[in-house]
């Protein structure tokens, strides 16, 4: 289990909890409206309390706050390298409200992850981030993350799983 980990005088990351599932949708679709796809947020409260926080946890969310404040949340969750053969952590989502940017959020939510990924053994970190997300290429840049060009991703939805 983490700590609490204070990354100013005001903000620190820690691990959520049930109570905070209204905070953590209220995130999702701040980050759906940045994206533009709020016409896709379909989550609601009880099954992101059942699929985070029941009989069988799904995937992990930190939560980032300034004097008890919401200021982002990272969503995460663990998938296997058969290469490596180890696990690995992904990162579904990760966003920080705009009155809070350029404040290190961000960096101490990827940073609690990465040590969270280092705890657990895991081979790597990945995530993935829309083309058009300039401020966000440039922050993964930053940290040194590289671009995986050489593959695309592929999605199947509910209604294709019958077919």
């Amino acid at each position: 289990m983490i700590s609490d980990i204070a990354i100013d005088t005001k903000v620190t990351i820690r691990s959520a909890a049930k109570a905070d599932v209204p905070v953590i949708l209220a995130l999702i679709r701040e980050l759906a409206e940045y994206e533009k796809l709020s016409h896709e947020v379909t989550a609601s409260e009880k099954n992101l309390a059942d699929t985070l926080f029941g009989a069988r946890a799904y995937a992990e969310v930190l939560l980032a706050e300034e004097d008890g404040e919401a200021a982002g949340f990272c969503l995460f969750f663990h998938n296997y390298s058969t290469f490596l053969g180890k696990p690995g952590i992904y990162i579904e989502d990760v966003f920080v409200r705009s009155e809070f940017r350029g404040k290190g959020v961000g960096k101490a939510l990827f940073g609690e992850v990465a040590a969270i990924a280092q705890e657990r053994r895991c081979g790597r970190l990945e995530w993935s981030v829309l083309d058009w997300n300039k401020p966000a290429l440039a922050f993964y840049a930053g940290m040194g993350a590289k671009p995986m060009d050489e593959w695309t991703v592929y999605r199947l939805t509910e209604e294709q799983f019958a077919k």
